[in-house]
């Protein structure tokens, strides 16, 4: 079968609607499937970081929180080497191979959560694996943008982006659904602490290494069903000519804003779980991490999809700068009403209901930049997909930044408040460059 397409012309209706459309939407549906496990693989050890203590192993909270942020800082340079491949290798065989190399993180972490003795040093290298799957939202999102048409591009975009960002719900749901299934090795002996008193309060058996397992077989069937119903767009260029996008402003500009988007997801779903277990975890009858982590993530993709639609119809600018608005007001008031310092669990609840608002207002962003790329550079659109890889490598690194500077900062002062600060004075920042020259009357580039 051939590799590369001979010919591809979306902004052809002719060609759009006899030859394109059928193509462009059944290589959506498999890198979109793929992409849910790419996130799934990428969040796997924030959502069994937390059960490690549990079983035996006697990590601190700092290598905890670097376990929790090691798979953003690898995601980040592995989504920089992704940029560049589709215009070098082509669709079918980067999409097919990122697909299949991600078993190495699930086999690996399933075996290392069954020994207690595994060296920290052991879970570091495994922790950098999973962002295999972060890396690959690089080359999947850019892959996507060049099959279809500019007018239906937030449409596309959002609905690969959003229901792919279900992989994180996915891995934080799906690792308690996990632990009672058996699927190989022996059940592990899980004791539950009481917060206060550090006096044991029950055991129960456990399969924490089906929390990783289980991705397996399905990463191989997507991989197979990659390699055989992908062709790739006959869009090509060498890894020096790709580098031209560093040369126009705009590349940068769009970089701030889905740092703050995708950035802001990705980061706080990283530390959602960890959030709960340090902040209200010493209460008693303290809640399960796990029980509420899926839900910011959930909520988030969810928004994504649906606002790709709205974007195509009222355009990227104006729902970006409301993510930016929306953002500040949330971090403030979260510090505000003092649900980093709480007093009782009766604060828990707005806690809650206040991050799964944030979480909604990224997913808004995220819907709204990818649709703005595409326009911003719709001159060319090799280089619209060079962007969305690029910006998406920078906003990767969000997990490793959100997890190392809220451990910093809690160390330092005693809680999260002055990150919390310290975001919304970025969110600020890149609101008003996205107004400036995407959204005013008279802009650069209104989009």
């Amino acid at each position: 079968m051939a590799t590369w397409l001979a010919k591809w012309e979306p902004e052809n209706n002719e060609f759009w609607e006899n030859t394109g459309k059928k193509i462009a939407w059944k290589a959506l549906v498999i890198t979109t499937i793929s992409l849910i496990l790419s996130f799934a693989t990428w969040f796997m050890m924030s959502a069994i970081v937390t059960k490690l203590p549990g079983i035996g192993f006697k990590f601190t909270n700092d290598q905890l929180f670097w376990l929790a942020a090691i798979p953003g800082l690898a995601s980040g340079i592995l989504r920089m080497v992704h940029t560049f491949l589709l215009p070098i290798y082509g669709s079918r065989h980067v999409i097919s191979i990122a697909t299949f190399i991600k078993i190495i993180p699930a086999i690996g972490l399933g075996l290392a959560v069954m020994n207690p003795g595994t060296p920290f040093w052991v879970f570091m290298v495994l922790g950098f694996t999973c962002g295999f799957g972060g890396g690959d939202f690089s080359s999947f999102m850019p892959s996507t943008s060049m099959y279809f048409p500019k007018r239906l591009q937030g449409t596309a975009l959002g609905i690969q982006a959003g229901i792919g960002n279900f992989g994180v719900s996915v891995a934080q749901f799906m690792t308690p659904a996990m632990l009672g299934v058996a699927t190989y090795g022996a059940a592990e002996v899980f004791t539950k602490v009481d917060p206060k008193t550090k006096e044991i309060t029950g055991t129960s058996e456990i399969y924490l290494q089906s929390a990783a397992f289980w991705y397996v077989p399905l990463l191989i069937i997507l991989a197979i069903a990659a390699w055989w119903m992908i062709k790739s767009i006959p869009i090509r260029a060498s890894f020096k000519e790709q580098l031209d996008i560093f040369k126009d402003k705009h590349t940068w500009f769009c970089t701030l804003t889905y740092v703050m988007t995708f950035g802001g997801f990705s980061g706080l779903s990283a530390i959602f779980p960890l959030m709960i277990k340090t902040v209200y975890g010493d209460f008693a009858g303290a809640p399960d991490p796990l029980k509420y982590a899926f839900l910011g993530p959930l909520i988030g993709a969810s928004s994504r999809v649906l606002c790709g639609f709205i974007a195509d119809k009222v355009g990227g600018a104006i729902l970006t700068t409301l993510t930016g608005i929306g953002l500040v007001i949330g971090c403030i008031a979260i510090v505000q009403m003092g649900l980093l310092t709480p007093t009782s669990l009766e604060q828990f609840p707005m806690f809650l209901y206040l991050m799964l608002f944030l979480f909604f207002i990224t997913g808004m962003g995220n819907a709204a930049t990818f649709r703005q790329y595409p326009i911003i550079f719709g001159h060319n659109p090799r280089q619209a997909a060079g962007v969305i890889g690029f910006t998406a490598a920078i906003a990767a690194f969000g997990p490793f930044i959100f997890a190392k500077s809220v451990n910093a900062v809690i160390n330092s002062s005693g809680n999260a408040n002055n990150f919390f600060y310290a975001i919304a004075v970025f969110f600020v920042l890149a609101t008003g460059i996205n107004w400036w020259y995407y959204h005013r009357k008279g802009c650069e580039r209104p989009c």
